[in-house]
């Protein structure tokens, strides 16, 4: 119960705020700092498979709990200050451990930019929120990959966080941003990450191996809310969601096929090299601008249907 109102103040924030490009962010502490450990451990460990994995394995552990001890400490000592200052410093880890608002608008962007039909933008605006190559993509590529991450952004970006902090308070939330950005970051099946970043990928589908299965079915109970086919975004997420190589990833994107009647997944470019991923969903019609704005109407029910499901749980304990 005493994580539940800095939780609810900082997704107050995050939806007033977003994240404000002057404010001093953890997640890009924590890149500095994979950046730095990477460089460190590879000096330090032989260059093998094996080496690899162990020097990888170091950066897993000391990422996530070095942010859990230090925001942790740091919200102790603020609290025994005065607990006011304890109480803003939580909310405001809170409030950056979220990307509701900001997933939003960076998806409404790419929407904005189709509909103009000036598909040089949209692949640029796509391109901050995806990681696929984005130079070739067509005007349907780009809306599938909006969507796909809007979907699966919801998971990372509010679910799992709201999930932690209601868990742990806000250093819990950003041991969770320390997993997932490692994952960002090294956990690629490439030349360079495929042994580096194996534990990183793996702790990433650990962390998010239960709120990815609570955020499907509140994007369920989204799509309701947002007046889309939920019987059909249940009957998809049932068939498809194994449909992916990250057993998280196809949670929430089969829901949102389903729930628009669209394809997602298939054939994508990254780093120059073509991967063939499942289909998600059914082709019943083209995915196309709108179903973006469609796609960030369910997240925000979701994200209503999840904060309330967290309060109830959280009032309880």
């Amino acid at each position: 119960m005493k994580h539940l109102t800095p939780a609810l103040c900082g997704l107050a924030l995050d939806l007033l705020l977003a994240d404000p490009a002057w404010m001093p962010h953890p997640v890009v502490c924590m890149g500095r700092a994979i950046t730095a450990l990477e460089q460190a451990l590879r000096t330090r460990f032989p260059r093998t498979p094996q080496g690899e994995r162990q020097a990888g394995q170091v950066l897993a552990a000391v990422l996530p709990l070095g942010a859990f001890a230090l925001s942790g400490g740091a919200c102790r000592l603020a609290g025994r200050i005065h607990p006011a200052a304890g109480f803003l410093l939580e909310t405001l880890w809170c409030w950056q451990s979220l990307a509701l608002k900001g997933l939003a608008e960076e998806s409404g962007k790419v929407c904005e930019q189709l509909e103009k039909g000036d598909l040089p933008a949209a692949r640029k605006a796509v391109s901050r929120i995806v990681g696929r190559d984005t130079a070739e993509l067509s005007g349907e590529e780009v809306a599938r990959a909006a969507v796909e991450t809007v979907a699966e952004n919801f998971s990372d970006g509010v679910a799992a966080p709201l999930f932690y902090m209601l868990l742990g308070g806000a250093p819990l939330a950003l041991a969770y941003k320390a997993v997932n950005t490692m994952d960002s970051m090294v956990g690629y099946k490439n030349d360079r990450y495929l042994h580096f970043g194996r534990a990183a990928a793996k702790l990433d589908d650990a962390a998010n191996y239960i709120p990815a299965r609570l955020a499907a079915l509140a994007w369920i109970g989204g799509a309701a809310i947002a007046g889309q086919d939920a019987k059909n975004a249940w009957r998809i997420w049932r068939r498809d969601r194994r449909n992916h190589s990250s057993p998280n990833s196809a949670q929430t994107e089969s829901a949102c096929a389903g729930a628009l009647g669209v394809q997602l997944g298939g054939p994508s470019r990254y780093f120059g090299k073509l991967y063939e991923k499942p289909a998600i969903g059914d082709p019943l019609r083209p995915v196309e601008a709108a179903d973006i704005r469609r796609a960030v109407q369910t997240l925000y029910g979701a994200a209503a249907l999840a904060v309330l499901g967290g309060a109830a749980v959280s009032s309880r304990r």
